[in-house]
């Protein structure tokens, strides 16, 4: 390749895993890997608008994503269409892997959402998760998420979140 040519861009399948089953499977574009930390942007994949209240996920919305092979979470950094944040939704994970295009991630259906501003920090899908019976068939899974949780919230809240997405 010349050196006036850009590198072709390396593009992932995200693989969005839950209970076993694939939940979602979509393109993304891989911007660096380091070999603990990845990040990938992608357009909203879901189909029409998700609203959920507090945040609505459309058509033109962006998606910067960090995930750790060794950490429990992802890290989406959601912008609009204009290129403005939305705020971050992080979703409770296993380790994420990588193997050949695919990044596969396991949800564990915790989730934490950071509006643009940091003045909404809130917790999702408690319920879900209590549901899920994580804590009686993978008991030290179970705590690895909700420690992964806190620590989320708790570096949202008194600073440090930052650094998760420099």
């Amino acid at each position: 390749m010349s050196v006036n040519s850009p590198d072709p861009v390396r593009q992932l399948d995200v693989v969005l895993v839950k209970a076993g089953r694939t939940k979602i499977r979509y393109a993304a574009e891989l911007l660096f890997d380091d070999g603990t930390r990845l990040a990938v942007r992608a357009p909203w994949a879901g189909d029409g608008v998700r609203d959920f209240g507090f945040v609505r996920f459309e058509r033109g919305d962006v998606f910067t994503e960090y995930y750790w092979r060794d950490r429990w979470y992802a890290v989406k950094e959601v912008r609009d269409r204009a290129g403005q944040v939305k705020g971050w939704y992080c979703d409770i994970t296993r380790p994420a892997t990588l193997a050949g295009a695919e990044l596969v991630v396991e949800d564990l259906d915790l989730d934490l959402w950071i509006s643009a501003d940091g003045t909404d920090v809130r917790r999702l899908d408690e319920d879900e998760f209590e549901e899920s019976g994580l804590a009686v068939s993978d008991p030290a899974a179970a705590a690895a998420a909700v420690a992964a949780l806190d620590e989320l919230e708790r570096l949202a809240r008194e600073g440090g979140f930052d650094a998760l997405v420099a």
